[in-house]
């Protein structure tokens, strides 16, 4: 499993916006080839900060499948005009599990 996180900086006055819209994309990830969940965080230092984490099964089930795909159209349209910036976004593996 690969968790994709993206760190997304929200503009000013936009974030109760941002958050509706993601939650309304849940289904969109959900039927996503490879997708095996999302969750949303919100930073408390930077209240207008972000960051996303979903689960895939591969790397490209993201970089090829879903960033393909018309939903990821969806998902923009549902968020991206709140983008303070283009959103960082890396893909990792657990390498330790704590407990």
């Amino acid at each position: 499993m690969i968790t994709e996180i993206a760190q997304i900086d929200v503009r000013p006055g936009m974030e109760a916006e941002f958050e509706a819209g993601v939650k309304k994309a849940a289904p969109i990830f959900q039927r996503a080839k490879g997708c095996g969940g999302m969750d949303l965080s919100r930073s408390i230092e930077k209240p207008g900060r972000y960051r996303l984490f979903v689960k895939w099964a591969t790397v490209e089930n993201h970089t090829v499948d879903f960033r393909g795909s018309p939903d990821f159209q969806e998902w923009r349209k549902l968020v991206g005009h709140c983008f303070a910036s283009p959103p960082e976004v890396e893909h990792v593996t657990e390498a330790v599990k704590g407990f």
